[in-house]
């Protein structure tokens, strides 16, 4: 029984490991070549949450998880910067939402713009990017304690989520990470993206460290 549980224990694991991907395009050098600051702009977010509230403040909860993303990746960026040498700068948030608002550009129609024109009137040479699917929110804070019987019956999985690279000039996706979200996962937003970012180690294109083998699809 014991060899049983355990057997089941790390298919589990190994499920949850395995569902993540990443994507480099074999044109990221020539692409990036010139780059020298990238903008991180608010996540799409889709919720699908148990409770049943309003279409109103639906929209509204969809977009504060989309910012709090866009707040956690600065975040991560800013602490990561005093270890790490990244060949890019990242542009502020607040600059990069105030240059938004001031083209009328909202979290609700933001993605109608394409990337050459978001990083031109950005002014930066890259995008950072995403969609978020959740079933709880995030932001809020979820509970991270094991118990098998949620992961066989699918109550440990909380949605996915996509962060994405893509270039200012011709607006080509560079690079693109993909994780389903769990109990592993963290507790919040931005223990999230800490966690993520930090399966991504050596493997983030703008890393000065890593090696130059790994730069391709």
């Amino acid at each position: 029984m014991k060899n049983k549980f355990l057997f089941l224990f790390a298919l589990i694991c190994f499920s949850l490991n395995a569902q993540k991907n990443i994507y480099e395009s074999d044109k990221f050098d020539e692409l990036s070549q010139k780059h020298e600051t990238l903008a991180i702009i608010p996540f799409i977010t889709n919720l699908e949450l148990k409770d049943k509230i309003s279409a109103i403040e639906l929209k509204h909860l969809e977009q504060k998880e989309g910012y709090e993303v866009q707040n956690a990746l600065e975040t991560y960026f800013s602490k990561r910067k005093k270890k790490k040498k990244f060949s890019v700068e990242f542009q502020n948030t607040k600059n990069t939402n105030a240059l938004l608002n001031q083209e009328n550009i909202t979290y609700e129609n933001i993605d109608i713009y394409t990337v050459k024109q978001l990083c031109e009137i950005l002014g930066v040479d890259g995008l950072i990017s995403g969609s978020l699917d959740l079933n709880v929110l995030l932001s809020k804070g979820v509970s991270t304690d094991f118990r098998l019987m949620d992961y066989i019956n699918g109550d440990a999985n909380y949605g996915r989520i996509g962060v994405k690279i893509s270039d200012g000039s011709t607006g080509k996706l560079l690079w693109k990470y993909e994780k389903q979200i769990n109990k592993k996962s963290g507790k919040n937003t931005t223990d999230l993206i800490e966690q993520m970012m930090k399966m991504t180690t050596r493997k983030f294109p703008y890393d000065r460290e890593r090696p130059r083998d790994r730069r391709k699809s």
